[in-house]
């Protein structure tokens, strides 16, 4: 068996990327190579990184590009600057800790901006721009991985709230969330059109997290189990 080093980078210009795109590749590349890279065998070990990374990418627009300017975020649309983030800790070699900071800005951020209301956008959407809030999504259950048809999380309405019932495994950032995306059952009888999308936040009484799970790779992508009774 033997090892392989990744291919070199190349500084060629790609004609999809334009010069906003290249100056924010450079200041990520030297966030990567100040505040990553250092400690990254260190949060592979302890099989987590650190909450506060995702508010220092914060401090320097790396997270929450989507969000708009109003709520403290990039004001843009153009997934180019993700793509760039995802390139840029591909070249330093960072898994772990770079996926939870892709899944907070490609995965759940566009379910906030698409679907908040406007109570629940200024409640939430400064703390996502700002890393300060960090989120998930809790798909995968122990008894059905993520056929969403099968799940058997539930959340059935009472009067004016939906109570929370299920667990959930293999959630990315599920540790250090703060605010975690739910999909359960709002009406058990259906399949597919029975399934909803619900926020739960860090402290709701009922709100459970259990191991951070030991994985072959990764590892300081913090995976978790998550519970919920009579959420």
């Amino acid at each position: 068996m033997t090892s392989q080093t990744p291919a070199a980078r190349t500084d060629t210009p790609r004609p999809i990327f334009d010069d906003e795109h290249e100056a924010f590749r450079s200041s990520f590349a030297a966030f990567v190579a100040a505040e990553i890279s250092p400690h990254y065998v260190e949060w592979e070990e302890a099989g987590i990184a650190p909450h506060d990374l995702y508010a220092r990418a914060g401090e320097y627009g790396f997270v929450g590009m989507a969000i708009a300017e109003e709520f403290g975020g990039g004001g843009t649309s153009d997934f180019r600057f993700n793509q760039v983030i995802a390139e840029e800790l591909a070249a330093a070699g960072i898994g772990g800790a770079g996926l939870g900071l892709t899944l907070h800005n490609d995965i759940t951020t566009p379910y906030f901006v698409e679907y908040l209301n406007d109570e629940q956008s200024h409640r939430w959407l400064p703390g996502i721009a700002s890393g300060e809030l960090v989120t998930a999504i809790a798909m995968t259950e122990p008894g059905t991985g993520s056929d969403l048809a099968g799940i058997a999380s539930t959340a059935i309405r009472d009067g004016d709230e939906y109570v929370l019932n299920g667990s959930k495994t293999f959630i990315t950032n599920g540790i250090n969330a703060d605010l975690v995306i739910v999909a359960a059952k709002t009406d058990p009888t259906q399949r597919h059109a029975g399934v909803s999308l619900l926020v739960v936040e860090r402290g709701m009484s009922g709100f459970e997290r259990g191991r951070n799970l030991d994985k072959i790779g990764m590892h300081s992508q913090d995976t978790a189990e998550l519970f919920f009774t009579d959420v």
